[in-house]
């Protein structure tokens, strides 16, 4: 499977926290492919503390729940505690991975979304997926990452 993955660090040596996070997916793949890195500001809460971000292809045969798993581990090894607070607000992070996509995948279950139900409103997803998947198109719109950056909208083809 083609998995598509956005990390993004706002404290610490942010570019270092995204670089031993690629190393840590890396290992036990073939490899990955790396986007530019895409500086934003904090989504979804107020913050100081800018985000930078940057997208990873890799191909492995893990199972989405299990890599959601491996994905924990790596954050948490990493030295980075919960993304949010006792509200459930969310919160400055050393690092974050989100799975972004898989393939042409749709998954809907409690502790996974793929594609990333937030896919379309996050730039700093968008900008890394042009790179990495330009071909990609969103499995339910039939949109690419460019199309959504240019805020274009088309339905859900007809299945009658």
């Amino acid at each position: 499977m083609n998995y598509y993955l956005n990390i993004g660090s706002n404290i610490g040596q942010r570019r270092d926290n995204l670089y031993r996070a690629v190393v840590a997916l890396a290992a036990g793949t073939g490899g990955c492919a790396v986007s530019s890195i895409v500086e934003s500001e904090p989504w979804g809460f107020e913050s100081e503390n800018r985000f930078m971000n940057l997208g990873v292809s890799l191909v492995s045969d893990i199972e989405p729940h299990e890599m959601l798993d491996r994905i924990h581990d790596i954050e948490h090894r990493l030295g980075s505690a919960s993304h949010r607070d006792e509200q459930g607000n969310y919160i400055d992070r050393l690092v974050d991975i989100d799975i972004v996509a898989i393939d042409d995948l749709v998954i809907d279950t409690p502790t996974l979304q793929v594609p990333h139900p937030h896919l379309a409103e996050r730039d700093f997803f968008l900008r890394p997926m042009m790179q990495l998947a330009p071909e990609w198109r969103h499995p339910v719109t039939g949109l690419t990452a460019a199309e959504m950056l240019a805020g274009e909208s088309h339905q859900p083809a007809d299945t009658d």
